[in-house]
This record gives structure tokens, C-alpha cells and sequence, in this order.
């Protein structure tokens, strides 16, 4: 939802009314959203133990499903998740909550699975013993408007996204505490979302995306190493090895960042969406031409997506 006196965020959608009646699948029921409930004693409630994909529907096919489906089970293969199901039964799945909704396109998903409801309140994944907890929300879901034009103002926080041996960051897990205190600073901070180093001080990401910027027409984003690796950061990395725009992944600092000529974020939900300023200091270019053949070329990387998987 979105109001037009709050601060913006990179998930800020147009409300929509049907989304108070949504249905969701709660581990294959599919009840009202007022019915859907997970047990207090639930892996997910209790320590973050799960991992999450996001996706958008586009005429009755979830885009990159392969690519998300790749993430997801390599994630909960990585932290010995069962899941309970191959992609096929996930896809089935995705397709009967669509169904049970009425929902064709302009849709987002938040496809949850947790170690499921545990004996007792602790940690040890042996006291999860009943399978696991999967969930699926969709929403009809737009982003607004005003993103594109007025762009997200970044703040650089103090929380960094640490080193694989703590916490890896890429994983999509429940476990979102580091990239929330990010985000509380960054409001603090009086900006939208937060500008996240890595642990030797490189700029990385941000607390919900992937961060990149455009010097004298390049295209950089970060190693890779201590951000998550998001599916829409390497469609647009591919998209421009693939379309001539000269992209690097690379450690860069700060100073390379405020002097950026155009930075954006990217996102399953947002794609593509504009940075304003960074730290105070305004991205110069506001025209953003290369972000915009980006988004374009993004766009039409969707169509081509979806037309492939309709031609199956």
C-alpha cells in the first residue's frame, strides 16, 4: 500500500482494494487471508529458519521461474531445508493460489518455506519434526508512479552486509535482522533505504536491492561477494554484455558513488528503480539514459520470457 505522505520505498505499490480479500496457501489449503495462520511454535516465527522467493506474474507465467527456482532450492539444499516438493509441485502450487485469486498479471509473490512447526521453543533443526511450512502470498501489486520520477534517496549505514563465514548474504533467508537495522538507520538518517558497505568498506547493496551506478557511461555494481546475488541484478548485468554497455562488478568506495552520473536499484518487485541522492548529494544526471535503456531492454527481456514459456 502507499500513501502519498509517507517516505518512499522500493516496494511502494498503488493500493488495491481486492488485496483485502486475498487467498493464500498455507501448506495446500488455500483459505482467506484472515484465516491464513502459522503456529507460534513455527521454525520460521521462532528463529527466521527459511528461505523466501519473490516473483512477479506477466500474463499467466511467473517471470524467470527457472531462475528463481535455482536460487531457492540451491538455498534450501545449502541449510539442509527440505522442501517437500520438486519446481514442478511448486509451480502447481503458485498456479492454484493464482487460480483461487483470479490472478492473471500484475501480480507479486512472496513464496515462504520454513523448517516447520517445532516440538519445542529452541533452536536445533532435530526439534523441527513435522516437514515444512509452505506458504504463498500473492498480491495484486503495481509499482507507483512516482518512483521513476522522483527516485529513492540512499543513505550510507553503518551495517554491513558481513562475510559468508557469519551469515552468508546470499541467501534469501528469514533471518532478515541485519538488512532491518540497515533500514531503521537509514530512516533515522532521514532517508529512504540504506546504502550498505561490505566488511572492507567497498559500496555493496542496499537493505532490500541490488545497487549499481553509471560512470561516463559504465555500468558498476559490486563483486558480488557479500550481497545477494538477486536474478534481476544478473538479467541486467547479462543485458549488457549482451546490448554493448560496458558492466563491471567491482569493488568501488564512496567516492566513486557520489560522483556516479546515474545509480539505480534493482529488484523483482521494482526492476529497475532511479537513485535521487546519495548521502545529501544528488545523482547528476536526471535524464538517467543509460538506466532507461536498461529498463527498456529489461522489459522487453520479460516479454521474450513469458512468450517462451507460453510457447511450451
Amino acid at each position: 500500500m502507499h500513501s502519498a505522505d509517507a517516505a518512499p520505498t522500493t516496494h511502494d505499490a498503488d493500493d488495491d482494494p481486492r488485496n483485502r480479500d486475498i487467498r493464500i496457501y498455507v501448506n495446500g489449503e488455500i483459505v482467506h487471508r484472515d484465516e491464513a495462520k502459522v503456529s507460534v511454535y513455527d521454525s520460521g516465527f521462532l528463529l527466521g529458519d527459511g528461505m523466501w522467493e519473490g516473483m512477479r506474474l506477466h500474463d499467466g507465467h511467473w517471470a524467470f521461474f527457472d531462475d528463481h527456482m535455482d536460487r531457492f532450492f540451491d538455498s534450501c539444499k545449502a541449510v539442509s531445508l527440505e522442501v517437500g516438493m520438486d519446481r514442478a509441485g511448486i509451480l502447481d502450487a503458485l498456479t492454484r493460489t493464482a487460480e483461487a485469486n483470479g490472478m492473471v498479471t500484475d501480480v507479486h509473490c512472496r513464496l515462504m518455506l520454513t523448517r516447520g512447526i517445532k516440538s519445542k521453543p529452541f533452536q536445533h533443526p532435530a526439534l523441527s519434526r513435522s516437514g515444512p511450512t509452505l506458504v504463498i502470498i500473492l498480491e495484486h501489486s503495481r509499482p507507483v508512479a512516482t518512483l521513476q520520477a522522483k527516485g529513492i534517496r540512499l543513505a550510507t549505514v553503518p551495517q554491513v552486509r558481513g562475510l559468508p563465514t557469519s551469515q552468508d548474504p546470499k541467501f534469501n533467508s528469514h533471518s532478515k535482522l541485519n538488512c532491518v537495522i540497515a533500514c531503521l538507520q537509514a530512516e533515522q538518517a532521514g532517508a529512504d533505504e540504506g546504502l550498505m558497505l561490505d566488511p572492507l568498506g567497498f559500496v555493496n547493496t542496499t537493505n532490500a536491492c541490488n545497487f549499481f551506478i553509471v560512470r561516463r557511461g559504465e555500468v558498476w555494481t559490486s563483486t558480488g561477494d557479500y550481497c545477494m546475488n538477486g536474478v534481476t541484478r544478473a538479467k541486467v548485468i547479462q543485458l549488457c554484455r549482451d546490448n554493448g554497455i560496458p558492466v563491471f562488478e567491482k569493488n568501488f568506495s564512496l567516492y566513486e558513488a557520489y560522483g556516479a552520473d546515474e545509480a539505480f536499484l534493482t529488484g523483482t518487485f521494482g526492476a529497475q528503480t532511479p537513485v535521487a541522492s546519495i548521502d545529501g548529494k544528488p545523482v547528476d544526471d536526471r535524464a538517467r539514459p543509460v538506466t532507461e535503456r536498461i529498463r527498456a531492454l529489461y522489459k522487453d527481456l520479460i516479454a521474450r520470457d513469458i512468450a517462451a514459456q507460453a510457447g511450451r
